[in-house]
């Protein structure tokens, strides 16, 4: 049951670790652009720009969401768009793995910090794979992959 508490455990989690889970997705995303010579950038919150490092953009409200936007990649295939959105899935299984491989060996330990970020993480995962829209041009990442491969579908930004 919830209680004053654990008031100290919600923040930590609302404020720290459901965010780094978010950019970690965000990331993904933005790694597979870079890595197809695309341009894009890297939000992280929303609400009033704060600062920016290069192409990541901090802002004032940064733990509602992360999003990566792109306007071209090289040689466009649909394969590669595919994997730009697979990309936040992939960051999100690749951060599971690791961690749960961390924990079991012995070099991280069993803290609340470490599960909350494989529990959102596979909180992320599921929710980005179904093929669902989220709004006028802004379908799940399950569904942006199935839009591409069949129709040739892509769009340019992904949370």
């Amino acid at each position: 049951m919830f209680s004053w508490n654990d008031l100290d455990k919600f923040f930590w989690t609302f404020f720290i670790t459901f965010p780094i889970v978010a950019v970690i997705h965000a990331a993904g995303h933005a790694f597979f652009v870079f890595l197809f010579g695309g341009k894009g950038d890297l939000v992280i919150g929303r609400g009033k720009r704060l600062f920016s490092i290069g192409h990541i953009h901090f802002h004032f409200l940064y733990f509602l969401d992360s999003v990566c936007v792109y306007e071209a990649i090289d040689n466009d295939k649909r394969w590669k768009h595919a994997l730009i959105y697979a990309g936040g899935l992939i960051f999100n299984i690749v951060t599971i793995l690791v961690i749960n491989y961390l924990v079991y060996k012995g070099v991280l330990p069993k803290d609340i910090f470490f599960y909350q970020m494989v529990y959102f993480s596979f909180y992320y995962l599921f929710f980005a794979i179904l093929p669902v829209d989220y709004g006028k041009d802004n379908p799940s990442d399950g569904k942006a992959i199935y839009l591409v491969l069949k129709y040739g579908r892509t769009f340019k930004e992904f949370s």
